[in-house]
Protein backbone atom coordinates (compact mmCIF):
# COMPACT_ATOMS: atom_id res chain seq x y z
CA UNK A 1 0.00 0.00 0.00
CA UNK A 2 2.39 2.46 -1.57
CA UNK A 3 1.18 5.86 -1.19
CA UNK A 4 2.61 9.69 -1.56
CA UNK A 5 0.65 10.76 1.96
CA UNK A 6 2.70 10.51 5.04
CA UNK A 7 3.92 7.94 7.12
CA UNK A 8 2.60 6.94 11.11
CA UNK A 9 4.94 4.87 13.07
CA UNK A 10 2.98 2.58 15.81
CA UNK A 11 4.12 1.11 18.80
CA UNK A 12 1.81 -0.87 20.79
CA UNK A 13 1.90 -4.03 23.15
CA UNK A 14 -0.54 -6.73 24.45
CA UNK A 15 -0.40 -9.08 27.00
CA UNK A 16 -2.57 -11.53 25.73
CA UNK A 17 -2.49 -15.73 25.05
CA UNK A 18 -1.47 -16.71 21.94
CA UNK A 19 -1.41 -20.03 21.43
CA UNK A 20 0.65 -20.96 18.50
CA UNK A 21 3.06 -18.24 18.42
CA UNK A 22 5.49 -19.47 15.28
CA UNK A 23 2.51 -20.01 12.69
CA UNK A 24 0.88 -16.12 14.24
CA UNK A 25 4.21 -15.08 13.25
CA UNK A 26 4.47 -16.34 9.92
CA UNK A 27 0.48 -15.45 8.64
CA UNK A 28 1.59 -11.98 10.68
CA UNK A 29 4.40 -10.94 8.40
CA UNK A 30 2.94 -12.02 4.95
CA UNK A 31 -0.34 -9.47 6.44
CA UNK A 32 2.97 -6.55 7.35
CA UNK A 33 4.30 -7.32 3.87
CA UNK A 34 1.17 -6.88 2.14
CA UNK A 35 0.37 -3.60 3.71
CA UNK A 36 4.17 -2.37 3.02
CA UNK A 37 4.71 -2.18 6.72
CA UNK A 38 8.34 -2.11 7.90
CA UNK A 39 9.48 -2.54 11.53
CA UNK A 40 9.71 -5.51 14.47
CA UNK A 41 7.41 -7.05 16.10
CA UNK A 42 7.96 -9.94 18.91
CA UNK A 43 5.00 -12.56 19.33
CA UNK A 44 5.22 -14.74 22.29
CA UNK A 45 2.60 -17.40 24.12
CA UNK A 46 2.60 -14.05 26.46
CA UNK A 47 1.33 -11.78 23.55
CA UNK A 48 2.94 -9.41 21.46
CA UNK A 49 5.43 -6.33 21.18
CA UNK A 50 5.88 -4.46 17.86
CA UNK A 51 7.10 -1.29 16.20
CA UNK A 52 5.83 -0.77 13.02
CA UNK A 53 6.14 2.24 10.42
CA UNK A 54 4.11 2.99 6.82
CA UNK A 55 1.94 5.39 5.39
CA UNK A 56 -0.86 6.51 6.56
CA UNK A 57 -3.40 4.23 5.31
CA UNK A 58 -1.87 1.48 5.43
CA UNK A 59 -1.27 1.53 9.09
CA UNK A 60 -4.54 2.52 9.43
CA UNK A 61 -5.82 -0.76 8.21
CA UNK A 62 -3.15 -2.17 10.63
CA UNK A 63 -4.64 -1.09 13.67
CA UNK A 64 -8.57 -1.57 12.42
CA UNK A 65 -7.51 -5.30 11.72
CA UNK A 66 -6.04 -5.79 15.32
CA UNK A 67 -8.45 -4.29 17.02
CA UNK A 68 -11.15 -6.80 15.06
CA UNK A 69 -9.19 -9.14 16.64
CA UNK A 70 -10.72 -10.64 20.02
CA UNK A 71 -7.40 -10.61 21.25
CA UNK A 72 -6.43 -7.41 20.49
CA UNK A 73 -9.81 -5.29 20.73
CA UNK A 74 -8.07 -3.08 23.73
CA UNK A 75 -4.58 -2.61 22.69
CA UNK A 76 -3.62 0.84 22.26
CA UNK A 77 -1.41 2.08 19.66
CA UNK A 78 1.28 5.19 20.08
CA UNK A 79 0.72 6.85 16.89
CA UNK A 80 3.84 9.38 15.82
CA UNK A 81 3.90 10.97 12.43
CA UNK A 82 7.23 10.68 10.29
CA UNK A 83 8.16 11.77 7.24
CA UNK A 84 9.08 7.99 5.97
CA UNK A 85 9.83 4.41 7.34
CA UNK A 86 11.55 4.00 10.24
CA UNK A 87 12.70 1.13 10.04
CA UNK A 88 14.57 -0.91 7.01
CA UNK A 89 13.05 -4.16 6.92
CA UNK A 90 9.89 -6.26 8.18
CA UNK A 91 10.52 -8.95 11.13
CA UNK A 92 8.00 -10.64 12.94
CA UNK A 93 9.55 -13.05 15.49
CA UNK A 94 8.42 -16.09 17.82
CA UNK A 95 9.79 -15.31 21.04
CA UNK A 96 9.93 -17.43 24.67
CA UNK A 97 9.14 -13.41 26.35
CA UNK A 98 8.06 -10.22 24.74
CA UNK A 99 10.89 -8.52 27.08
CA UNK A 100 13.48 -10.87 28.46
CA UNK A 101 13.76 -11.17 31.54
CA UNK A 102 14.61 -14.60 32.72
CA UNK A 103 13.28 -14.73 36.29
CA UNK A 104 12.57 -18.21 38.08
CA UNK A 105 8.80 -17.82 38.57
CA UNK A 106 5.39 -16.82 35.81
CA UNK A 107 4.92 -13.28 36.12
CA UNK A 108 1.83 -12.53 34.69
CA UNK A 109 0.71 -8.51 34.24
CA UNK A 110 -2.96 -9.34 33.26
CA UNK A 111 -2.51 -10.78 36.91
CA UNK A 112 -0.25 -9.03 39.16
CA UNK A 113 1.57 -5.69 38.14
CA UNK A 114 2.14 -2.20 39.89
CA UNK A 115 -0.62 0.68 40.03
CA UNK A 116 -1.10 2.16 36.83
CA UNK A 117 -0.81 5.86 36.89
CA UNK A 118 -2.22 8.20 34.29
CA UNK A 119 -0.06 11.35 33.37
CA UNK A 120 -1.39 13.53 35.84
CA UNK A 121 -1.28 11.34 38.44
CA UNK A 122 2.45 10.11 37.46
CA UNK A 123 3.10 13.57 37.40
CA UNK A 124 1.39 14.54 40.64
CA UNK A 125 2.96 11.78 42.77
CA UNK A 126 6.82 12.12 41.53
CA UNK A 127 6.31 16.17 43.22
CA UNK A 128 6.56 13.38 46.15
CA UNK A 129 10.04 14.13 47.48
CA UNK A 130 9.74 10.97 49.66
CA UNK A 131 8.94 8.60 46.25
CA UNK A 132 11.68 6.62 44.89
CA UNK A 133 11.21 7.49 40.85
CA UNK A 134 13.30 4.15 39.25
CA UNK A 135 13.88 4.13 35.53
CA UNK A 136 13.01 0.44 34.16
CA UNK A 137 14.91 0.98 30.73
CA UNK A 138 18.88 0.20 30.63
CA UNK A 139 21.62 2.63 31.61
CA UNK A 140 22.10 4.36 27.79
CA UNK A 141 18.32 5.25 27.06
CA UNK A 142 18.76 7.34 30.76
CA UNK A 143 21.71 8.93 29.68
CA UNK A 144 19.86 10.36 26.92
CA UNK A 145 16.78 11.33 29.10
CA UNK A 146 14.89 10.83 32.17
CA UNK A 147 12.10 12.08 34.43
CA UNK A 148 13.65 14.23 37.17
CA UNK A 149 15.23 13.12 39.78
CA UNK A 150 15.33 9.25 38.56
CA UNK A 151 17.19 6.73 39.74
CA UNK A 152 20.01 5.57 36.97
CA UNK A 153 20.14 1.65 36.67
CA UNK A 154 23.43 0.26 35.73
CA UNK A 155 22.28 -2.36 33.73
CA UNK A 156 22.62 -2.80 29.78
CA UNK A 157 20.15 -4.94 29.15
CA UNK A 158 16.49 -5.48 30.96
CA UNK A 159 17.37 -9.42 32.21
CA UNK A 160 19.99 -7.77 34.50
CA UNK A 161 17.02 -5.62 36.50
CA UNK A 162 16.42 -8.59 39.15
CA UNK A 163 19.77 -8.85 40.48
CA UNK A 164 20.00 -4.99 40.02
CA UNK A 165 17.12 -4.51 42.85
CA UNK A 166 17.93 -7.25 44.89
CA UNK A 167 21.23 -5.29 45.38
CA UNK A 168 20.28 -2.17 45.22
CA UNK A 169 16.64 -1.83 46.23
CA UNK A 170 16.14 -4.32 48.92
CA UNK A 171 16.29 -1.95 51.56
CA UNK A 172 13.42 0.21 50.38
CA UNK A 173 10.52 -2.47 50.16
CA UNK A 174 8.65 0.09 52.03
CA UNK A 175 9.26 3.07 50.04
CA UNK A 176 6.49 4.10 47.22
CA UNK A 177 8.18 3.62 43.95
CA UNK A 178 7.34 5.05 40.79
CA UNK A 179 8.34 2.91 37.48
CA UNK A 180 8.57 4.04 33.99
CA UNK A 181 9.87 3.03 30.40
CA UNK A 182 9.42 3.71 27.21
CA UNK A 183 6.00 2.52 26.59
CA UNK A 184 4.94 0.34 29.16
CA UNK A 185 5.39 -3.69 28.60
CA UNK A 186 8.79 -3.67 30.35
CA UNK A 187 7.18 -1.77 33.58
CA UNK A 188 4.33 -4.15 33.17
CA UNK A 189 6.90 -7.16 34.13
CA UNK A 190 8.87 -4.84 36.32
CA UNK A 191 6.80 -4.03 39.10
CA UNK A 192 5.11 -7.53 38.63
CA UNK A 193 8.75 -8.89 39.86
CA UNK A 194 8.97 -6.03 42.93
CA UNK A 195 5.62 -7.01 44.19
CA UNK A 196 6.26 -10.41 44.11
CA UNK A 197 9.64 -9.68 45.65
CA UNK A 198 7.82 -7.99 49.04
CA UNK A 199 7.91 -4.29 47.78
CA UNK A 200 4.25 -2.91 48.93
CA UNK A 201 3.90 0.14 46.88
CA UNK A 202 4.80 0.00 43.13
CA UNK A 203 3.25 2.05 41.10
CA UNK A 204 3.77 2.29 36.49
CA UNK A 205 3.35 5.06 34.19
CA UNK A 206 0.42 3.88 31.91
CA UNK A 207 1.28 3.88 28.15
CA UNK A 208 5.28 4.95 29.28
CA UNK A 209 7.34 8.00 28.44
CA UNK A 210 5.45 8.46 24.83
CA UNK A 211 2.35 8.67 26.50
CA UNK A 212 3.35 10.98 28.99
CA UNK A 213 4.64 13.73 26.11
CA UNK A 214 1.67 13.44 24.75
CA UNK A 215 -0.82 14.14 27.48
CA UNK A 216 -1.94 17.70 26.42
CA UNK A 217 -2.05 18.86 30.11
CA UNK A 218 0.78 17.27 31.33
CA UNK A 219 3.16 18.42 28.08
CA UNK A 220 6.02 16.11 28.98
CA UNK A 221 6.83 18.69 32.08
CA UNK A 222 9.67 17.29 34.07
CA UNK A 223 11.31 15.14 31.69
CA UNK A 224 14.62 16.16 31.10
CA UNK A 225 15.95 15.40 27.45
CA UNK A 226 14.92 12.47 25.31
CA UNK A 227 13.56 9.69 24.99
CA UNK A 228 15.47 6.73 23.22
CA UNK A 229 13.36 4.86 20.71
CA UNK A 230 14.62 1.29 18.98
CA UNK A 231 13.89 2.38 15.43
CA UNK A 232 16.29 4.71 13.12
CA UNK A 233 15.17 8.11 14.73
CA UNK A 234 16.88 6.89 17.78
CA UNK A 235 15.03 9.64 20.14
CA UNK A 236 11.99 11.29 19.96
CA UNK A 237 11.16 14.91 22.03
CA UNK A 238 8.79 14.40 25.40
CA UNK A 239 8.80 17.84 27.12
CA UNK A 240 6.74 20.60 25.00
CA UNK A 241 7.74 23.36 27.86
CA UNK A 242 11.24 23.06 28.21
CA UNK A 243 13.58 21.21 25.70
CA UNK A 244 17.05 20.36 27.56
CA UNK A 245 20.02 17.86 26.55
CA UNK A 246 20.89 16.13 29.44
CA UNK A 247 23.21 13.68 26.93
CA UNK A 248 26.60 14.05 27.65
CA UNK A 249 29.73 12.14 25.18
CA UNK A 250 31.30 9.55 27.08
CA UNK A 251 34.58 10.54 26.40
CA UNK A 252 34.61 14.68 26.45
CA UNK A 253 31.30 14.66 28.46
CA UNK A 254 30.18 17.62 26.26
CA UNK A 255 26.78 17.86 25.59
CA UNK A 256 26.09 15.37 22.69
CA UNK A 257 22.71 13.35 21.69
CA UNK A 258 24.37 11.53 19.04
CA UNK A 259 24.88 7.47 19.67
CA UNK A 260 27.61 5.52 17.71
CA UNK A 261 28.26 1.51 18.84
CA UNK A 262 32.04 0.90 19.85
CA UNK A 263 33.71 -0.10 17.01
CA UNK A 264 35.03 -3.23 19.35
CA UNK A 265 32.71 -6.17 17.93
CA UNK A 266 33.02 -8.42 21.34
CA UNK A 267 31.57 -4.83 23.17
CA UNK A 268 29.10 -2.82 20.18
CA UNK A 269 28.36 -1.20 23.21
CA UNK A 270 25.92 1.97 22.16
CA UNK A 271 26.67 5.17 23.84
CA UNK A 272 26.81 9.02 23.23
CA UNK A 273 29.56 10.37 21.69
CA UNK A 274 29.91 13.56 19.80
CA UNK A 275 31.67 13.63 16.47
CA UNK A 276 34.99 14.82 17.43
CA UNK A 277 35.56 11.85 20.01
CA UNK A 278 34.23 9.52 17.82
CA UNK A 279 37.29 10.59 15.27
CA UNK A 280 39.84 11.57 18.46
CA UNK A 281 39.31 7.35 19.95
CA UNK A 282 38.69 5.18 16.87
CA UNK A 283 35.03 5.17 17.43
CA UNK A 284 35.84 2.66 21.04
CA UNK A 285 34.29 3.02 24.05
CA UNK A 286 37.68 3.06 26.04
CA UNK A 287 41.49 2.19 25.54
CA UNK A 288 40.35 -1.73 26.40
CA UNK A 289 38.61 -2.19 23.54
CA UNK A 290 40.57 -0.31 21.17
CA UNK A 291 43.25 -2.68 22.86
CA UNK A 292 41.44 -6.04 22.13
CA UNK A 293 40.37 -4.45 18.54
CA UNK A 294 44.21 -4.50 17.22
CA UNK A 295 44.87 -7.75 18.97
CA UNK A 296 42.63 -9.65 17.20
Amino acid sequence: MESTDGYQVLLYYKYVRIDDPKDFAKRHLAFCQELGLKGRILVAEEGINGTVSGTIAATEVYMEAMHQDPRFREMVFKVDPHEGHAFKKMHVRPKEELVTFRVDRELDPNQKSGKRLSPKEFHEAMQDEEVLILDGRNDYEYDLGRFKNAIRPNVRSFREFPDWIRDHLADYKDKKILTYCTGGIRCEKLTAYMLEEGFRDVAQLEGGIVTYGKDPEVKGLDFEGKCFVFDERLSVSVNRVEEMTVGRCLHCGEPSERYINCRNDPCHRLYLCCSGCEEEHGGFCGSSCEKEAKTV
